[in-house]
């Protein structure tokens, strides 16, 4: 049976996007190739007519991921940084910040997934540098940028740690009343 030309390219498209959504709410080791397939309806021995290997899919979807970070559009920083100190943004990591999901495991990983996580770090710093400083060179990272980074992320690492919805709250609300 033929298929429809961009077939091959959509089926990859929504295994990616599966697996994206997956890795940030379960981890890295938490979600295997049957999961993954399963998730996007397809059959395990489909994958590698797609990916070359676990490692392939892993790096294109935490890509994906970073897609949506929450710093990527025009938002002025306050609203901006407000948002991603949502109590929504720490309950719902599916949906959220990869790097604040998942930079911890990904800085353990080995190969193109390590080096595909080192580039999003590196982007989610100029993100959080555009959003407190729109007219600055490119590639600068003030330590305001990097202070402020720090803040936000490690805000919702530990509203998610927690398991505390009143402490929680407070711990993003302190984070939002620093500058």
């Amino acid at each position: 049976m033929r298929y429809p030309d961009g077939h091959k390219e959509s089926v990859s498209a929504r295994i990616v996007e599966a697996a994206a959504r997956a890795l940030r709410r379960d981890g890295i080791d938490a979600v295997s190739i049957p999961k993954l397939m399963k998730l996007a309806g397809l059959t395990h021995g489909g994958f590698y007519g797609h990916f070359r290997d676990r490692d392939d899919l892993i790096a294109k979807a935490v890509k994906r991921a970073a897609s949506d970070s929450m710093l990527s559009g025009d938002t002025p920083g306050p609203e901006a940084f407000d948002a991603y100190l949502s109590k929504e943004h720490a309950l719902h990591p599916e949906h959220g910040c990869v790097v604040a999901a998942l930079a911890a495991e990904g800085a353990r990983q080995k190969g193109p997934v390590r080096r595909v996580f080192a580039e999003i770090g590196r982007g989610f710093l100029r993100h959080v540098e555009r959003r407190l400083h729109p007219d600055a060179p490119k590639d600068s990272l003030s330590d305001e940028a990097l202070a402020t980074a720090s803040r936000i992320v490690g805000a919702i690492v530990l509203a998610r740690l927690v398991h505390d919805d009143a402490l929680a709250e407070r711990i993003l609300a302190a984070a939002k009343a620093r500058p």
